[in-house]
């Protein structure tokens, strides 16, 4: 088991959001680390469940996180001005809806949390 406590994001590539989510999680729930699994605009890829290789490579790495590193969340991120995912807000906040009933599926124990990122880079709980 790793030293430490962990948390897992799934997050976009955008170095704009790494950050306040990294401080949003840590304060929340008061653990040491993020593992942060990051590619442009997951929400696009697990909301729509088709992307085969790449919904398969972010749960092989939420899989490492949950198992390996004891992380209970699982915080799911949608922001603003996303080049990934170039959609607006609501449609980004059903995205998130419909990535957090895909991971559910996967069958960890875990709170699965929905975040999106404003356009002052300011993290919403959704």
């Amino acid at each position: 088991m790793a030293h430490g406590s962990f948390v897992t994001a799934i997050n976009c590539m955008d170095g704009r959001t790494q950050l306040p989510v990294i401080s949003f999680l840590k304060e929340k729930y008061g653990v040491d680390y993020v593992d942060s699994i990051t590619e442009p605009g997951p929400i696009k890829f697990l909301a729509r469940n088709q992307d085969g290789n790449t919904i398969a490579s972010i749960r092989k790495r939420v899989a490492i996180s949950v198992e390996k590193h004891g992380s209970g969340v699982i915080a799911i991120v949608g922001h603003h001005d996303c080049a990934g995912n170039p959609v607006g807000k609501e449609t980004q906040l059903e995205q998130l809806e419909d990535s957090a009933n895909l991971i559910k599926t996967w069958g960890y124990d875990v709170d699965i949390v929905k975040l999106w990122v404003d356009e002052s880079w300011q993290v919403h709980e959704v």
